[in-house]
């Protein structure tokens, strides 16, 4: 079992920058991938970004080059960088990690942009 627990969202204003936290229990041992999802009001949950264990990186085409995507793994913790925040930014941000073929999720983190 991998319980998640993210932090770091908030409210913020068109253009600005949150980062957000993704804090696992236990060890990073037998964690294949990290990933950030978000879910707008009335929206699948869609991938934002995401991290495996050999340190290949994906971004959604909509939050290249804005957001990044990192893990401490002596910490057992990922982060989002999200700069230049727009307001279809607007979601849940829940992080995910595959372990042992599992999937564990956090309880998720609001993040709201305002124009």
């Amino acid at each position: 079992q991998v319980q998640l627990v993210e932090s770091g969202g908030g409210l913020v204003q068109a253009g600005g920058s949150l980062r957000l936290s993704c804090a696992a229990s236990g060890s990073s041992f037998g964690i294949n991938a990290r990933a950030w999802y978000r879910q707008a009001p009335g929206k699948q949950r869609e991938m934002v970004a995401g991290i495996s264990r050999d340190g290949n990186i994906y971004y959604a085409d909509s939050v290249k080059g804005r957001f990044t995507i990192s893990r401490d793994d002596t910490k057992n913790m990922m982060y989002l960088r999200m700069n230049n925040l727009k307001p279809e930014d607007t979601a849940v941000y829940y992080c995910k990690v595959v372990r042992a073929s599992s999937d564990y999720w956090g309880q998720g983190t609001q993040v709201t942009v305002s124009s």
